[in-house]
C-alpha cells in the first residue's frame, strides 16, 4: 500500500509542481510527466522501479492510452475516450459523487429521467469518467504491488509481476497527467460553450490543440520543470477524494487558460513571453 501511494503521490506532485504552461500533453508532455514522476520516487520504493529499464518503460508508457484512440481500432477508441476527461459542471449535478463508476452512471440516468431536456448532456460518455479511471488503474497497481510483496516474501520469481507494476505505473501516469489539463475538466474543453460568456472567450474549436501542442513544445523544458518540483509526499485518505481535490484545483484554471488564448498567448512569437502570465496564475493558485 505504501509503495503504490508513494507512486500516486509523486505522479500528482509532478503535475502540481509544473508551471502552468506544462499542462502537457501529446506524446512529448506525457512522456515528460511520467519520466519526472518515476525519477522523483522516494528511496524506499522497490529497487526495480529505479532501474534505467523501468524509467525508460514508464516514460514510454506516458502516451500509451492515446495510442489506443486511432481510427484503425474504432471500438477501442470510443470505449475508452471518456476515461480521459470529466465535465465537472455536469458531473457535480450528482451529489455526492460516488466512488463506483457504475453507481455514477446510474445516478446520471436517474438525473436524465428527471430532466429529459438535458438527456444528451447527461449521457455518461458525454460527462466522462476521468477520476474513476484513475482510481481503477490505481487499484490495479495496488494489487500488483501486493502480489510483488507476496512473491518476494516467498522467494519466488518476481520478474513477471515487476513488469506488471511498471506497466500499471506508466498507465496511471497518463491519466493523472490528463487530469492536470484544465480543458480536460470542463464542458468548455475546446471553445467556450457555457451559457454565459461575458468575457468573450473564443468559441473556435482550436484552443485545445493549440494549448497541448505548439504552446507546450515552446514552453516546457526538462530542466525548468525539474527546478520547480517539490518533494514527494504520500497521498492521505481516500484516493478518490484526494484525486477529486486535485481535479478541482486544475478546474480553477480553466478561465486562466482562456485568458491566455485571448491575449494571443498561443500564437507565434508571443508564446514564450505570454507563458509567464499562465505560470504566474498557476503559482498564485498553489499559494491560495
Amino acid at each position: 500500500m505504501n509503495c503504490v501511494r508513494a507512486f500516486a503521490a509523486i505522479v500528482l506532485l509532478s503535475l502540481i509542481a509544473l508551471p502552468q504552461p506544462a499542462f502537457a500533453w501529446g506524446s512529448e508532455g506525457h512522456r515528460l510527466i511520467n519520466r519526472l514522476a518515476v525519477e522523483k520516487l522516494p528511496p524506499d520504493v522497490p529497487a526495480f522501479l529505479k532501474t534505467l529499464a523501468a524509467i525508460h518503460q514508464i516514460e514510454y508508457l506516458g502516451p500509451e492510452p492515446d495510442r489506443w484512440r486511432g481510427r484503425l481500432e474504432p471500438e477501442l477508441g470510443s470505449a475508452q475516450a471518456p476515461d480521459h476527461f470529466i465535465n465537472l459542471e455536469i458531473a457535480d449535478g450528482v451529489k455526492p459523487l460516488p466512488h463506483n463508476r457504475y453507481e455514477f452512471i446510474a445516478d446520471l440516468y436517474r438525473l436524465a429521467a428527471a430532466h429529459p431536456d438535458r438527456a444528451k448532456e447527461l449521457a455518461p460518455d458525454h460527462v466522462g469518467f476521468q477520476p474513476w479511471q484513475v482510481v481503477e488503474v490505481y487499484e490495479r497497481l495496488e494489487i500488483a504491488f501486493r502480489e510483488w510483496r507476496n512473491q518476494t516474501a516467498a522467494r519466488q520469481d518476481a520478474k513477471p509481476v515487476e513488469e506488471t507494476v511498471v506497466f500499471y505505473a506508466g498507465w496511471l501516469g497518463h491519466y493523472v497527467g490528463d487530469g492536470s489539463q484544465p480543458l480536460h475538466t470542463t464542458v468548455n474543453y475546446n471553445g467556450w460553450v457555457g451559457k454565459d460568456n461575458p468575457n468573450g472567450y473564443t468559441t473556435e474549436h482550436t484552443i485545445h490543440s493549440q494549448f497541448e501542442g505548439a504552446f507546450v513544445a515552446a514552453n516546457v523544458k526538462y530542466d525548468k520543470v525539474v527546478a520547480k518540483m517539490t518533494e514527494p509526499r504520500r497521498v492521505q485518505g481516500e484516493i478518490f477524494d484526494s484525486y477529486m481535490t486535485y481535479l478541482r484545483t486544475t478546474n480553477r484554471l480553466v478561465e486562466k487558460t482562456y485568458q491566455l488564448e485571448k491575449h494571443d498567448g498561443y500564437i507565434g512569437t508571443a508564446m514564450r513571453s505570454r507563458g509567464l502570465l499562465l505560470q504566474s496564475a498557476w503559482q498564485q493558485e498553489q499559494v491560495s
